[in-house]
């Protein structure tokens, strides 16, 4: 495929997919956005997933020109090193990587994100438990920063806030409180890989051991506790929202008015998260979305009783989309 803007419009179709397969409640959200910045989401998302695909399924990362018999570390080296040389020509053969840098040179994003984010990849690579989140904050300040917060910050320019000053906290609270959520709803898809992405002084504090992999008191103190910490970086986020464009404020509202619904699905399933993966249904999503167009609002969603009837009925999935 030698013409340049049919290459960039194959390339944002696939990550157009990508997203889709992969991240349903962003695509969901990418639908109250004017086509341009939708496309900046894909680009941006893409970048993100390959690189997470790598360390996390690395025989199914293939393909883009990377090479599938290198270690998860080299192949994660060698995308970031196709990323960055791709990104400095302004162009790629690669209609993938040619929309992620056509989004990326658009965006002009500090270098620093890049540097933070592949960081907290390669990072991935080398642990698989994390001390704390509070007293010693590693979890949060390590890996967290390159990983969910940056990704917050890289959002910024697609979403075009009135002040950025004033949405950029927000915006980095929102990524932790994605970030998080992932955590708590993926513990048991997560221990299959060896890692545990929990704070070990607070499972300690409150005798919860995830690896017996069921539900005991003291794992349910310790779920509702970072629940409400979840709870509290979404609301945190909430305050971003007046400062957005109304097409941007719906698409993240939306978002985070799917995403924190999780947390219900989990406070439902009475904090199981070892035989099940709890998604948000479609229908539930829908109706999110539709509720957002005819009020222009949206919020976090409030906690539950575990085995409510209200969101018990949402189906959990073994699928990898969010």
């Amino acid at each position: 495929m030698t013409d340049p803007e049919a290459l960039l419009t194959h390339g944002y179709r696939q990550a157009r997919d990508i997203t889709r397969m992969h991240g349903t409640t962003y695509y969901w959200g990418t639908l109250f956005l004017p086509p341009q910045q939708r496309r900046d989401v894909y680009g941006l998302y893409a970048l993100c997933r390959l690189a997470d695909d790598i360390v996390d399924e690395p025989d199914k990362a293939t393909g883009h020109g990377l090479d599938a018999s290198l270690p998860p570390g080299e192949r994660l080296a060698q995308f970031e090193q196709r990323f960055q040389a791709d990104l400095a020509a302004g162009r790629s053969d690669d209609p993938l990587f040619a929309a992620i840098v056509d989004t990326a040179r658009r965006l002009d994003l500090d270098s620093g994100c890049y540097d933070r984010f592949f960081g907290a990849m390669q990072l991935d690579l080398v642990r698989s438990s994390w001390a704390s989140w509070a007293s010693w904050p590693q979890l949060r300040d390590e890996y967290m920063e390159g990983s969910a917060a940056v990704i917050g910050e890289m959002m910024l320019p697609v979403l075009r806030p009135r002040s950025r000053e004033a949405a950029f906290a927000p915006a980095r609270a929102l990524g932790l409180a994605f970030q998080l959520t992932n955590f708590l709803r993926d513990v048991g898809e997560d221990l299959e890989r060896g890692r545990v992405y929990l704070p070990a002084d607070e499972l300690a504090a409150h005798g919860a051991d995830p690896w017996l992999r069921r539900v005991t008191p003291q794992w349910r103190a310790f779920m509702a506790e970072q629940i409400a910490r979840n709870r509290a970086l979404f609301h945190d986020a909430e305050a971003g929202l007046p400062h957005l464009p109304a097409s941007s404020r719906r698409c993240v509202g939306a978002a985070l008015a799917m995403y924190s619904r999780i947390l219900c699905l989990i406070e439902a399933a009475d904090y199981d998260v070892f035989s099940t993966r709890h998604r948000v249904s479609a229908a539930r999503k829908s109706a999110i979305a539709g509720a957002v167009v005819v009020t222009g609002r949206a919020r976090t969603a409030a906690p539950v009783a575990p085995s409510s009837s209200a969101v018990a009925n949402e189906p959990a999935v073994t699928s990898s989309a969010s």
